[in-house]
């Protein structure tokens, strides 16, 4: 489900707002919107933080063995 999720973001936050006039262009697009959508993008499924701040924190804490 994340993926369709992360997909949808993509096409209506980014794509179907703009018209790209090269394939270069898209892509350049994309990655900023990617960019943008891992470190300053809130996520509800998150609490509100970003999935950066949620991935280096998940690093910095030790695994508990089961």
């Amino acid at each position: 489900m994340f993926v369709e999720r992360l997909w949808r973001s993509i096409k209506y936050e980014e794509v179907y707002l703009k018209a790209y006039d090269t394939v270069s262009a898209a892509r350049a697009g994309i990655q900023q919107y990617l960019a943008f959508y891992n470190t300053r993008r809130p996520h509800q499924a998150h609490a509100g933080l970003t999935p950066d701040v949620v991935y280096f924190d998940s690093l910095s804490r030790p695994e508990v063995a089961a």
